[in-house]
């Protein structure tokens, strides 16, 4: 006897994030647009799946504010100011989209009124073993930058700007590390950044790292705020 769907859809654990991804997609693209309503039915055979796959996706995307369902009405689009636009998927998405730029300018901007102001926090409020950890993070970001490892590179930048919002003590800074994580990335994967990561943009990452230990909130903040405006800019102009 023939599998079900239901027992296909079981047998294939990332087909909920595949089908999630493309609807998230077709709704911040403009293509599913506000206000239109879709039908299981018709999202069933679009994506050639189950009707319990397609609720899964739909039960996430409501979560997020970009779909509502009602009864006798159906599965409707929000529009974009019912969105959480802090969720890092819809940031994902939004990069992957036609309004990269404009979503570039606004990530830079929300970067330039929290991080800097982090970092003199931190220096303030940072452990021990959080300087540590900044000071690890750089070393690493200098030997993959030298190598050119832009995954490994990545990994340790997202590790220093986790650390330091964290450092804080701010939890609603705290709360924006994966926020500033899904930036990184996307400059990384969208080719927004050189091949050869920028020696000085290691070197102020030290320079911070250096300022939270030593609880110089002013240099920590100015440096910070450096190294936001140049990864802004750097996007910006190398799409």
């Amino acid at each position: 006897m023939g599998d079900t769907a239901g027992e296909r859809d079981e047998a294939q654990p990332g087909l909920h994030g595949s089908v999630l991804d493309e609807l998230g997609t077709l709704v911040v693209s403009g293509a599913y647009a506000a206000g239109q309503v879709l039908r299981i039915e018709q999202l069933e055979g679009r994506f050639g799946v189950s009707r319990t796959v397609v609720r899964e996706a739909i039960k996430v995307l409501e979560s997020m504010g970009m779909l509502t369902s009602r009864r006798r009405v159906g599965i409707t689009v929000t529009p974009r100011a019912a969105w959480n636009l802090f969720d890092p998927r819809v940031i994902r998405w939004r990069l992957d989209s036609d309004e990269r730029a404009s979503l570039l300018r606004s990530l830079g901007e929300l970067r330039r009124g929290v991080e800097p102001v982090a970092a003199a926090l931190a220096a303030a409020h940072a452990t021990p073993e959080q300087c540590g950890e900044l000071t690890g993070a750089v070393m690493r970001m200098a030997v993959h930058g030298r190598s050119g490892d832009l995954e490994a590179y990545l990994a340790a930048d997202i590790r220093f700007h986790r650390v330091l919002l964290e450092a804080s003590g701010n939890e609603m800074f705290g709360a924006l590390t994966d926020v500033v994580a899904e930036v990184l990335t996307g400059r990384t994967h969208h080719h927004l950044m050189p091949a050869v990561p920028e020696p000085a943009a290691i070197r102020w990452h030290a320079e911070v790292a250096q300022a939270v230990q030593a609880g110089d909130a002013a240099e920590a903040e100015r440096v910070m705020r450096d190294i936001v405006e140049e990864a802004t800019h750097a996007m910006l102009h190398r799409r």
